[in-house]
């Protein structure tokens, strides 16, 4: 029988004071006023993460934003600077070029004036993506060392583009080094800066309602950036964007396992830009390889058409067969036996390029290109789609909605003895893949030839709970902002138990999932308890109706936050109550903290 014993750590002062004093705690936190004695209920605040849905709605959907400042032709050799020099064997390089022939300018100098080059509505109206969607989804963008500019300088692209703030501060833009430190990052470096600021750029630019994580490398060789690559899936990413690469290696297998074997999560990775030729990592099996295209508009239907990125013998979208890594059950083509680079594509054309802010590795505005371009975009489009199955490598979606794609089906980069590894066609081909994105449903799982009316989008209300105590139903202080548990991001997380006496919190919200969808729930959760032992005396439990979908106890402490998913695909078509209920016996403490939650569909 157990014994009853004392000490058990129990809430601080201030969390009391939160729970007494509801009205005072969300007025210090500026989200609400403390109502008069004679006023009636002060009306709920609305949340940060619709208001700034709401607000990125609008920019990529009001029709003065529409306008494509266009510099160049398909396929027209403009001259560009390589941000990064070639790589050495066991090194990588980025793949970013900048154009040279158009003036880089300060945003001070650019005035009122639209920059040049793709926007984000250019790319959302090409690409037939969601205004809405991506709450709750974090995106890591994987490069070597260290932009001190990244915050600003994204600040500066968001707001010129009326898109909502991105920073530190408000929990949407985290930078760390390759073991995840916020304070101790790599050497500067100008030429990777450039290449980072587009890369968060273009995840701002196609889902510009998702968290951004930039993991800065201490170098480029292939061991820093695998340690990188793996710290972003350790912070909760599901979405990896990587725009570097260099020659095939046979070691490149081991380096699959110990980098890029991460079921459950979208990597993307650049096909190179020096034409026709495999590269590595591209060509791993367990990421989505993306091409590179010319994108221009069109007297069509769509408004746009592509053509695969050729500039000269040296330059254009990388593609081939690996010479070493194995060909994966779901890629069919029969000319390859081993695994064929690429899968998917989007724009890299220099001269077809994206608008990009770099004040550290540039000079403010200025006109980018590479493949470098097209990897953060698709990771982009992966997280719109919504998160992807736990057990998936989700390179596989692609080959399974060839019909909600652009298939590209002229140009080529090279030379090459098998037509298809080098030229487009009509369906698969080795420089485009399958095509490019004609809205998310190419990016989910699933069978079939795509489809699907399903819109993406994110369904709880105040999900991260940074406008208080509204929209979910909860028991007193579970909602807080206390000092005593820190919020995975922002201020405000729910606190469950953590009394050290007998005690129950509860946390639910009911939710309406669209018949036709996949829907999926994500939360983070961090527990940290006073009990010993491998006996679970505290449990929370996670519900879905009345089907359990998880139990976490004491046992389950550890520090930090872990994100959790759970598909909630069998509920569309009905509305279901989502709820967290903490149960803690009589002695010793146990927090279940959670934050930053999210429903999506897809």
């Amino acid at each position: 029988m157990r014994e009853t014993r004392t000490g058990g750590r129990r809430r601080s002062l201030p969390r009391l004071l939160a729970v007494a004093l509801p009205a005072l705690a969300l007025s210090v936190a500026g989200f609400t006023s403390a109502p008069t004695a004679s006023a009636g209920p002060a009306a709920p605040a609305t949340s940060p993460a619709t208001s700034h849905a709401t607000q990125n709605h609008k920019a990529l959907t009001d029709p003065d934003r529409q306008t494509f400042h266009p510099t160049g032709k398909a396929g027209q050799q403009v001259p560009t600077t390589h941000l990064c020099a070639t790589a050495h064997p066991g090194q990588a390089s980025c793949f970013a070029q900048r154009r040279t022939d158009i003036k880089q300018r300060l945003a001070s100098a650019l005035a009122a004036a639209t920059p040049s080059g793709l926007s984000p509505a250019n790319l959302h109206s090409a690409y037939n993506l969601p205004s809405t969607g991506g709450s709750g989804m974090t995106v890591a963008v994987v490069d070597a060392y260290n932009d001190p500019n990244a915050e600003a300088d994204l600040g500066t692209y968001r707001s010129t583009y009326g898109l909502s703030s991105c920073t530190k501060a408000n929990g949407c833009f985290k930078q760390v080094s390759q073991t995840g430190s916020t304070t101790s990052l790599p050497a500067n470096d100008t030429g990777w800066a450039g290449e980072e600021a587009l890369d968060i750029d273009m995840v701002s630019a196609v889902c510009p309602n998702c968290k951004i994580i930039l993991v800065e490398a201490n170098s480029a060789n292939d061991t820093d950036l695998g340690i990188a690559e793996n710290e972003a899936v350790s912070l909760g990413a599901k979405f990896v964007s990587n725009s570097w690469g260099g020659s095939e290696a046979s070691s490149q297998t081991t380096e699959d396992t110990q980098y890029f074997k991460h079921p459950g999560v979208a990597i993307t990775v650049s096909a190179g830009d020096s034409a026709y030729g495999a590269e590595y990592p591209a060509t791993s099996q367990y990421v989505t390889a993306v091409g590179g295209t010319a994108l221009t508009t069109a007297a069509n239907s769509r408004g746009w058409s592509e053509s695969v990125w050729h500039t000269s013998s040296t330059e254009g979208t990388g593609s081939g067969c690996s010479a070493y890594d194995p060909k994966p059950t779901w890629q069919t083509d029969t000319g390859c036996a081993k695994r064929m680079e690429s899968d998917v594509s989007a724009v890299a054309d220099p001269a077809t390029g994206v608008a990009v802010y770099d004040t550290f590795g540039g000079s403010g505005w200025a006109v980018y290109g590479g493949t470098s371009a097209s990897a953060p975009i698709i990771a982009g489009v992966y997280a719109l789609a919504g998160t992807p199955g736990a057990t998936d490598y989700p390179a596989q979606y692609p080959y399974s909605h060839t019909a909600n794609l652009n298939d590209v089906t002229s140009g080529s980069n090279g030379s090459c003895t098998t037509s298809y590894f080098c030229t487009a066609r009509a369906g698969y081909d080795g420089p485009t893949g399958w095509g490019t994105p004609n809205g998310t449903a190419a990016f989910t799982s699933g069978g079939g030839g795509g489809g699907g009316t399903c819109t993406p989008a994110q369904l709880l209300g105040n999900p991260g709970f940074e406008s208080g105590n509204t929209t979910w139903t909860a028991s007193s202080g579970v909602i807080n902002t206390d000092s005593g548990e820190a919020a995975h991001a922002g201020s405000y997380k729910a606190w469950l138990d953590g009394y050290g006496s007998a005690h129950t919190d509860t946390l639910s919200q009911s939710v309406t999932i669209p018949a036709g969808c996949r829907a999926g729930l994500t939360f983070y959760l961090h527990i940290d308890t006073a009990e010993t032992g491998s006996t679970a005396y505290d449990k929370l439990t996670v519900t879905a109706g009345s089907t359990t979908l998880a139990t976490y106890s004491n046992v389950n402490a550890a520090s930090g936050y872990a994100q959790k998913t759970f598909d909630l695909s069998s509920f569309a078509g009905q509305t279901v109550t989502l709820k967290f209920s903490g149960a803690e016996d009589s002695s010793q403490q146990t927090s279940f903290v959670v934050d930053d939650t999210a429903v999506t569909t897809s």
